[in-house]
C-alpha cells in the first residue's frame, strides 16, 4: 500500500466537549439513527418483493439479516480504512455506497441482486459510516462523553419510528421501486454528516520534535494489541454473549401479542411503546453515566442495565395477556435504552482514544456471528416448543450471563487498567505535564526564597536600614 500513514487521532489534543463537537455529535445521531434502523425499515416492502419475485417470507428476510452481518462484521475492514485514510473520507465514501446500492437496488430484477445491492453495498455504506462516527465522537468528547454517547445513540429509536411510517407512504404511493430510489437519496445525508466531521488540530511542534516517517510508517493499521488487555478481552466476550440475546424479545414480541389473540394493529403498538420509551432513556442514562461518582463506576452502571434486561426478559416470559406485554416492553425499553448508551461509553474508557478505532471494529466482528445466531436460534427453538415462554427465558439467560461476566471481570481486569495510562503516549505527555509542573514549582519555591532572603537581611543585600530617628 506504499507509506502507511496511521490515523490513531492527534496527540496532546484536549477534547473540545463542545463547539464544533455538537455538529460531530448531531452527526452521529443521524448516522446511529439510518444504521440501526434501515435494517427494520425496509421490511415494510417485504410484502411487495414477495409478490413481485414469488419467493417466501425467509428469502426477504436475508435483506435485513445481510444489512446487519455488513454493519457488524465489517469492523476490522472500517477500521482499517479510519486509521489509513482518517474518518471523514471514509464517511463520504460510506456515504456515496450506501446511496449507490438501494439506487441501484430500485432497477433489480432478481432477489439476488437485491441481496448483493440493498444488503451487501448499502451495508457496507452504513458501516463505513457508522463505526468513523464513533471515533470522531470520542475524540471531541471527554468530559461530556456519556451523555454525548446516550444523545447519538437516541438516534435509532427517533429514525425507527419515523423511517417506518415513511417507508409505508412510500410503497403505497411509488412502489417498491419508487421507495428504494427515495430511500437511497436520503441516504446522501450519510455525506453530509461526514462532512461535518472535521478533524481536530494537533499543537505545533518544533521541527526538531517532529515524528520521522519512518517511525510513523510503523504504526499499525489493525492494532490487535488490545488482546493483550484483559478488561477488553473480558468486554468483547460479555458483548457477544449479550447480543445472542438482546435482540431476540424486539423481533418476537409482535408475533407474542397475536399468538395470544391480539389484533395486529395492537400488537404493533408494543413495538411504539417500546421505540418511545427507548428515545427518553437512552440521553437520560447518559447523564446520570456522566456524574462524578457515577463515571469511574460505568462498568458497573452498563453491568446493571444488563442485568435489568435479562430480568425483564425473564419477567416478560410470564406475560399471559396484552397488559402484561406492555409492562414488558416499558421496562425492556429502558433497560434496552440504557445498554445502547452505555456500550460504547465503556469500551472507550477499557481501551483509551489510541485503540478505539481499531477494538471497536474487533468487536463488532465478534457480535456479528452471535448476531447471526441469536435471532434464528430462537426461531428453531420457537418452532420445536411452540411456547414464547421458553424463548423468552434464554434470552433473558444470555444476557443476565454477559452482565455477570462483565460484573466480575471487571474485579481483576478493568479496574486494573483505569488506574494506568492507556498507552504510551499517553504517558509520556503526562510524563511531560508533571515535569512541566515540576519546573513551575521550583520557579516559585526559588522567588519565594529569594524574597524572604530579601526581607530578612536587608544590610546584606546592599541595603540601607531606615527608621524615624535617621530620617531626614
Amino acid at each position: 500500500m506504499g507509506a502507511v500513514v496511521a490515523d490513531d487521532g492527534p496527540s496532546g489534543v484536549k477534547a473540545p466537549d463542545g463547539g464544533w463537537g455538537w455538529a460531530v455529535l448531531f452527526g452521529c445521531f443521524i448516522i446511529t439513527g439510518f444504521s440501526y434502523a434501515f435494517p427494520k425499515a425496509v421490511s415494510v416492502f417485504f410484502k411487495e418483493l414477495i409478490r413481485e419475485f414469488g419467493i417466501g417470507y425467509s428469502d426477504t428476510a436475508w435483506i435485513s439479516s445481510i444489512l446487519l452481518a455488513m454493519l457488524y462484521g465489517t469492523g476490522p475492514l472500517c477500521s482499517v480504512c479510519v486509521n489509513r485514510f482518517g474518518c471523514r473520507p471514509v464517511m463520504l465514501v460510506g456515504g456515496l455506497f450506501a446511496s449507490m446500492g438501494m439506487v441501484i437496488a430500485s432497477f433489480c430484477t432478481s432477489i439476488v441482486q437485491i441481496y448483493l445491492t440493498a444488503g451487501v453495498i448499502t451495508g457496507l455504506g452504513l458501516a463505513l459510516n457508522f463505526q468513523p462516527s464513533l471515533i470522531m465522537l470520542n475524540r471531541y468528547f471527554d468530559k461530556r462523553r456519556p451523555l454525548a454517547n446516550g444523545l447519538s445513540a437516541a438516534g435509532s429509536p427517533v429514525f425507527l419510528c419515523a423511517l417506518s411510517p415513511l417507508g409505508q407512504i412510500l410503497q403505497h404511493e411509488y412502489g417498491w421501486r419508487g421507495g428504494f430510489l427515495i430511500l437511497g437519496g436520503m441516504l446522501l445525508n450519510c455525506c453530509v454528516c461526514g462532512a461535518l466531521m472535521r478533524p481536530l488540530e494537533p499543537p505545533k511542534k518544533p521541527e526538531a520534535t517532529e515524528e520521522p516517517a519512518e517511525k510513523k510508517a510503523k504504526k499499525k493499521l489493525l492494532d490487535f494489541s488490545v488482546f493483550k488487555d484483559g478488561g477488553f478481552v473480558i468486554y468483547a466476550l460479555a458483548a457477544s454473549i449479550m447480543v445472542l440475546g438482546l435482540f431476540v424479545p424486539p423481533v418476537f414480541v409482535v408475533s407474542y401479542a397475536k399468538d395470544l389473540g391480539y389484533q395486529d394493529t395492537k400488537a404493533a403498538f408494543l413495538l411504539t411503546i417500546l421505540g418511545f420509551i427507548d428515545i427518553f432513556a437512552r440521553p437520560i442514562c447518559g447523564m446520570v453515566a456522566g456524574l462524578k461518582w457515577v463515571r469511574p463506576r460505568c462498568v458497573y452502571l452498563f453491568s446493571f442495565a444488563m442485568i435489568f434486561n435479562g430480568f425483564t426478559d425473564l419477567m416478560g416470559s410470564m406475560s399471559v395477556d396484552y397488559g402484561g406485554l406492555v409492562v414488558f416492553c416499558i421496562f425492556f425499553g429502558i433497560s434496552y435504552g440504557m445498554v445502547g448508551a452505555l456500550q460504547f461509553e465503556v469500551l472507550m474508557a477499557i481501551v483509551g482514544t489510541q485503540k478505539f478505532s481499531s477494538a471497536i471494529g474487533l468487536v463488532l466482528l465478534a457480535e456479528a456471528m452471535a448476531v447471526l445466531i441469536g435471532p434464528p436460534s430462537a426461531g428453531k427453538l420457537l418452532d420445536a416448543t411452540g411456547r414464547y415462554m421458553f424463548v423468552f427465558i434464554i434470552a433473558g439467560i444470555e444476557v443476565t450471563t454477559s452482565a455477570l461476566v462483565l460484573a466480575l471481570g471487571n474485579f481483576f481486569c478493568i479496574k486494573k487498567k483505569s488506574e494506568e495510562p492507556h498507552t504510551k503516549e499517553e504517558a509520556a505527555e503526562r510524563e511531560e505535564l508533571n515535569k512541566s509542573e515540576d519546573k513551575t514549582e521550583d520557579t516559585k519555591v526559588d522567588s519565594i526564597e529569594v524574597e524572604q532572603f530579601l526581607k530578612d537581611e536587608p544590610e546584606k543585600n546592599g541595603e540601607v536600614v531606615t527608621n524615624p530617628e535617621t530620617c531626614v
